[in-house]
């Protein structure tokens, strides 16, 4: 079974003759603690193309210390890292190569460096003796993995080199103000922040050829590694606006982007992490939206087959998340049912009812990505990436191109809201409502990826559509709640139990679906003003 560890540090390099400072009185430090001098052995694992290493990430078999067993580490954020465990073994175990699946894709990952490590540690307390970080110096011998140990052949170039380098890591739930603290005595004394991000990182630098070595640039499809949120912002948003910048730069980006969140996370969900298959799933039917909204950019008859499997992955994905989002939705809705209405073991009977089908759902989901069809969508993802089907218009002038398909998309969407809303109440009209929040969806992704183009014109206007979406959502998880009520409600009675209060929650949603209906007329007027769409005339 395999165990995570939230691993908090700062890496420096540091010269020969640097030396240790002394660490005490800084910030909450009040002593510094000997303890001891320990001999790793750590023997790295990787693709043939090094496509972990390129990604942050590392698998490694090590023996001696405190954790000896298998490790690997997965980018969380700058400095943090998850360390999934598990026991020692001879080969990689299959719990944690199921978690690099999504960037090894039919690859078995192979030896490629060992690095056998003089540790000397340390450990800053605080007064009360609380231990608050752990401060290694290190002593690295790096060699690459030869015949012997991986079977595969060593590339020209240096095949060791060696270095000292320290790391200082948190121990507990600790502050990072500290690391910042003894990061500062650390530099004053001769230290410099890491140059590489990880010992394997610095290994593949200095031990191979330059063709070989891990670098951002041109690490592939899922080089720009996520911080795990799945979320992007800051520097490069207003890049693509720049003299020069075609229609090809503007989409291919949002489509590695969302390309890059499918690859990242995957081992996420297979980790059953909060949020996760949602936010894979919502990446799938962007890429998806992308790929029907920029026809005029990328070739339809490249791009459909790929969005079918997209949309194949999205439905399994969803039997988990449209369970979680209603399971949420109906315990909300029976936690402001007065207690002299909950009539039978209602509460109970959700509870059973959910964790049934949970369990049936995440099965579902572990066997589609373990599974050879996912695969072959991941293999085809990277290939779209290394060679984009980009038709004639990815070349031209990025603002006319964006602005034809998100205006292209509006006008889908404008006549099924007008549908719905001319729709007789009930089931037809509850399609029809249904169809115009996928419209309200794409059209939304198409103006979020246009947004390097346009600027914050585009990025209002998909907040405006997004209200919309949510408001047509919301009647949406209605029909959806109503649905499951009726199939709770059958459940109690047929166990002889009363269905009084799922009767009671039915209704109540068809107020809810009721109240939609009648907000979305002003709700779209509001978004639909031609104003809004100034930006998008060209």
């Amino acid at each position: 079974m395999a165990d995570t560890v939230r691993e908090i540090e700062r890496k420096y390099d540091i010269d020969d003759d640097v030396q240790l400072p002394d660490l005490a009185g800084i910030d909450r430090v009040a002593t510094v603690v000997e303890a001891g001098v320990e001999a790793l052995d750590a023997l790295y694992y990787d693709t043939a193309g090094h496509r972990l290493a390129a990604d942050g990430i590392t698998l490694r078999r090590r023996t001696g210390g405190k954790d000896a067993g298998w490790h690997l580490k997965l980018p969380v954020a700058p400095g943090v890292r998850d360390e999934v465990r598990a026991p020692l073994s001879d080969a990689p175990p299959p719990e944690l190569t199921a978690l690099v699946r999504s960037r090894a894709l039919d690859q078995e990952p192979a030896p490629v460096v060992r690095l056998r490590t003089t540790r000397t540690v340390r450990i800053l307390k605080d007064a009360a003796g609380v231990p608050l970080a752990e401060v290694a110096v290190d002593a690295v011998r790096a060699q690459r993995a030869g015949e012997s140990a991986s079977k595969v052949e060593v590339p020209a170039g240096p095949v060791e080199a060696r270095w000292r380098e320290i790391e200082v890591e948190l121990i507990g739930d600790g502050d990072t103000a500290l690391l910042d603290e003894v990061g500062r005595v650390l530099v004053a004394a001769g230290a410099r922040p890491a140059s590489a991000q990880s010992k394997l990182a610095r290994a593949l630098a200095e031990t191979g050829p330059a063709r070989e070595r891990p670098a951002a640039d041109d690490a592939g499809p899922d080089k720009r590694r996520a911080t795990g949120s799945g979320k992007r912002g800051g520097k490069g948003k207003g890049a693509a606006k720049k003299k020069g910048c075609t229609a090809g730069d503007v989409v291919l980006r949002y489509v590695r982007e969302q390309v890059r969140v499918i690859i990242e996370l995957d081992p996420a969900v297979r980790r059953d992490l909060p949020d996760s298959v949602h936010r894979m799933r919502v990446a799938t039917r962007r890429l998806r939206s992308a790929f029907r909204s920029y026809t005029k950019v990328l070739d339809r008859a490249a791009t459909q087959p790929i969005g079918l499997e997209l949309k194949w992955l999205a439905a399994e994905l969803g039997v988990d998340r449209d369970r979680e989002v209603l399971t949420a939705r109906l315990r909300k809705a029976l936690a402001d049912v007065p207690r002299t209405l909950l009539l039978g073991p209602v509460d109970a009977r959700l509870r059973i009812w959910s964790e049934r089908r949970r369990a049936g759902s995440r099965k579902e989901v572990l066997a589609v990505l373990d599974g050879p069809r996912y695969l072959s969508l991941l293999k085809t993802l990277h290939a779209l990436l290394e060679e984009p089907p980009l038709r004639p218009a990815a070349g031209w002038p990025a603002p006319q191109v964006v602005s034809q398909a998100v205006l292209k998309d509006y006008r889908r969407l404008a006549r099924r809201v007008e549908a719905a809303l001319a729709a007789p109440a009930g089931r037809e009209r509850d399609v029809a409502l249904h169809g115009a929040r996928k419209a309200a969806k794409r059209t939304r992704y198409a103006a979020e990826a246009s947004r390097p183009a346009l600027g914050p014109p585009a990025k209002k206007f998909a907040k405006r559509i997004k209200r919309v979406q949510q408001l047509l959502g919301d009647h949406q998880d209605s029909v959806v709640a109503r649905d499951a009520l009726r199939e709770l409600a059958t459940q109690a009675h047929q166990a002889g139990e009363g269905g009084f209060t799922f009767g009671l929650l039915y209704g109540r949603e068809e107020a809810v679906a009721a109240d939609r209906e009648r907000e979305l007329p002003g709700r779209w007027e509001k978004a639909s003003r031609r104003k809004h769409r100034a930006a998008f005339r060209r």
